[in-house]
């Protein structure tokens, strides 16, 4: 095997050693390596390939007279000789030129979570760069923090939590300015931590007068936490205490019995058994396995001005999820997003949460490849879930066009054809059924859903 691996091809593994002697560690080993791969040649070969194939369907339509004059004559021959009459340089120019983007200095806010694997690390790995963007990823403290940087228009995109451009369209706890989801950029990695006094209260039906965190109202991690505990008898907006705080001031707060636990992002529960404070009560994964949690997203109004650039961004963050989805590339992509600028997290505490093999907090160590992964397929039917969950719970009132809200906000046509121009596979459908502790959920017929739970609250 090559020492050394294209980074549009992710099912080969990362280098995990380095032998140049130039790099302090192998992390930038891997950065610096694959930045000399990321030049511009692959954009320019895919814009010749587009022009080369548009000319040959135009002079031949029909697929089997075309097959059999390359057949014939050879690719390279045959762009010769229509080159000779055509001037193919110069389209491939005009070509190249139209899909250059047209705002190149980015700034992408992330919160430091592993959620965000795909968006951090197609910054050292050189995937923005690739696509001619000069991108700053910029660490922010907060989920309102990146909600009011977006709508200030000092961020061109960013890490959201997947239910916030839903929220924030439809004028829920902010000015209504309609967002979209470009893709998911994890499933599952999120766990309910409690603190280690609690290690006898294992049953949600003793957690009456809890304290727990989520880091934003318009998450995930707030409907799971809900559901859960709704489903053990709670009405968790009485029985329970459920505060806001930023995923990274979540173990200091168990630390100091601010709080008995919380439903939060990794690596944020590693770190408390890793500290030796608490533990992992259950995988979100087990509540729901495949939940959507963070999504990669803009502004409407962005991707109208800047076309070009949201298409590059695209790319770039498919890319980076299609290898980040590959085990072999875990170990390293560890090394690459822990260190101060990303995380800022013990490596083998990332490592443990990208791997799937760790330690639980309660004696044992665990095997769960899939306690995170990376599809970025925004199914429409996860849109539609999240709303009935802001119904449920009294976050929207009145009647919901399910549907429509849907596929307004969550680009997965964009999605598909993205990654099939990247040679990826896109499944098919829009609006799955899921199964979400025991229950299916129908996205057909979302209000029959709610009237299905015997906790909700009150209209």
């Amino acid at each position: 095997m090559s020492d050394y691996f294209d980074p549009y091809d992710a099912d080969r593994p990362l280098r995990l050693s380095c032998s140049c002697g130039v790099h302090a560690n192998e992390a930038e080993h891997a950065a610096a390596t694959l930045r000399q791969r990321s030049d511009s040649a692959e954009f320019e070969t895919y814009s010749n390939e587009f022009v080369q194939a548009t000319l040959m369907k135009a002079l031949f339509p029909q697929d089997a007279v075309r097959r059999r004059f390359l057949r014939a004559v050879g690719r390279r021959t045959a762009m010769a000789a229509i080159g000779s009459v055509l001037p193919i340089a110069s389209l491939q120019a005009m070509a190249q030129e139209k899909n250059a983007p047209e705002k190149k200095d980015l700034k992408i806010g992330f919160i430091p979570i592993t959620c965000a694997t795909p968006l951090i690390m197609a910054h050292p790995l050189g995937f923005y760069s690739k696509q001619g963007l000069n991108v700053e990823v910029v660490k922010t403290a907060g989920w309102a923090l990146i909600r009011d940087k977006m709508l200030n228009k000092e961020y061109d995109a960013t890490h959201f939590l997947s239910p916030m451009p839903l929220a924030i369209s439809m004028g829920l706890g902010s000015t209504a300015t309609p967002m979209h989801v470009a893709t998911i950029q994890n499933t599952n990695g999120q766990a309910i931590t409690l603190a280690n006094k609690h290690k006898d209260k294992r049953d949600p039906k003793l957690w009456k007068g809890f304290k727990f965190a989520v880091p934003f109202e318009y998450s995930m991690h707030n409907f799971l936490l809900r559901y859960y505990v709704a489903e053990a008898g709670l009405n968790p907006d009485t029985d329970i205490q459920i505060r806001v705080v930023p995923p990274p001031e979540m173990v200091a707060n168990l630390r100091a019995g601010n709080i008995d636990g919380y439903l939060g992002p990794d690596p944020f529960n590693q770190r408390a058994v890793y500290e030796e404070l608490g533990f992992l009560h259950i995988l979100t994964k087990e509540l729901w396995n495949g939940h959507p949690c963070c999504a990669f997203g803009t502004s409407a109004e962005f991707i109208q001005k800047h076309p070009n650039s949201f298409a590059a961004l695209y790319r770039a963050v498919l890319t980076s999820a299609a290898m980040a989805r590959k085990a072999d590339n875990r170990e390293l992509i560890a090394k690459v997003i822990s260190p101060a600028a990303y995380l800022n997290q013990p490596e083998t505490v990332v490592q443990q949460v990208l791997t799937g093999k760790f330690a639980d907090g309660l004696g044992k160590v665990q095997n769960v490849p899939d306690r995170i992964d990376f599809d970025p397929i925004p199914w429409q039917s996860m849109a539609v879930w999240m709303l009935t969950q802001m119904k449920r719970w009294g976050y929207v009132k009145g009647d919901v066009d399910y549907k429509a809200i849907a596929e307004k906000v969550f680009l997965l046509t964009d999605a598909k054809k993205t990654m099939k121009e990247l040679g990826q596979t896109p499944p098919d459908g829009a609006f799955p059924k899921f199964t979400i502790m025991g229950k299916v959920f129908d996205p057909a017929k979302p209000d029959d859903y709610l009237k299905t739970f015997a906790v909700a609250k009150a209209a």
